[in-house]
């Protein structure tokens, strides 16, 4: 079986990401209300009863907002660490099957080995993700302040990578909604990438393997995704790295499902 993603949203309003394999049906995050993820997975034919994980990055509301329903109600487990739980569970009642890992471990979820990696956010312990497949390998790097030597280790071996472009300085700059207490955190080592910081690390990890970009988690005021992605496109075409294909995810709707084949070589389809 074909190993597909979908990455069902993603932005400063919440973000989820699907992934399924022959013996595993994961969501990274559930950073939407239930409602929502269960909308979303409709779209592709699939609904949150069949998932066997769901991948907690770290506990701010736009990660974890359907946990209570999707792994309370369902019973579904949830894999994240120790303070990820701790801090999950002092804003939610209702318990959890939690599958606590170390951060910098590996697990498995059916067929699919999971490795975690600390990545520099305002968070408790936040973790980014390479999930490797027999198809290819699957990077999640969202929310982080700056990419540390360990983070570009981890994910330069990624065949796809969905890459935090929170922002574009010069919008963030000239927000006039948001104080500069909080421009100051967003621009911090543990804060957001902006669109020229992920252009950067997109750089560094750059290989014939890396054939697809997500750019995820775009501020709905300090961002476009036209921005997000020219700044992008400008830096692997100087690199000469065209075989990358760039897709900056939407808040409101999923991305159309990426198949990932066993030579890492993958094409776009509706999820059948």
């Amino acid at each position: 079986m074909a190993v597909k993603l979908t990455i069902l949203g993603s932005g400063s309003a919440g973000n989820c990401a699907y992934i399924e394999t022959a013996e595993a049906r994961i969501l990274v995050d559930a950073g939407f209300s239930t409602r929502q993820i269960r909308k979303r997975l409709a779209t592709i034919g699939r609904a949150p009863e069949n998932l066997t994980g769901i991948l907690i990055t770290h506990e701010h509301s736009d990660h974890i907002t359907g946990l209570t329903v999707l792994a309370a109600k369902l019973q579904i487990p949830v894999y994240c660490n120790r303070l990820t739980r701790e801090a999950i569970e002092a804003t939610v009642e209702s318990p959890m099957p939690f599958r606590v890992f170390e951060t910098g471990s590996r697990f498995a979820v059916g067929d699919v080995e999971v490795e975690t990696f600390s990545v520099p956010h305002d968070a408790y312990d936040p973790v980014g993700f390479l999930i490797h497949t027999h198809a290819g390998r699957i990077g999640f790097l969202t929310d982080l302040g700056y990419a540390t030597k360990l983070i570009i280790q981890r994910v330069r071996t990624a065949n796809v990578l969905l890459l935090e472009t929170n922002h574009d300085l010069k919008l963030l700059q000239e927000d006039r909604h948001r104080p500069w207490s909080v421009k100051q955190r967003i621009l911090s080592r543990h804060g957001h990438l902006s669109n020229d910081a992920a252009a950067e690390v997109a750089e560094q990890i750059v290989s014939a393997d890396l054939n697809r970009v997500y750019l995820g988690h775009l501020s709905s005021d300090c961002n476009r995704p036209e921005l997000a992605h020219a700044t992008m496109a400008q830096r692997m075409a100087k690199l000469g790295a065209t075989h990358i294909h760039i897709e900056a995810a939407a808040q409101d709707v999923p991305a159309p499902t990426f198949t990932l084949d066993h030579t890492c070589r993958s094409q776009q389809e509706l999820l059948l």
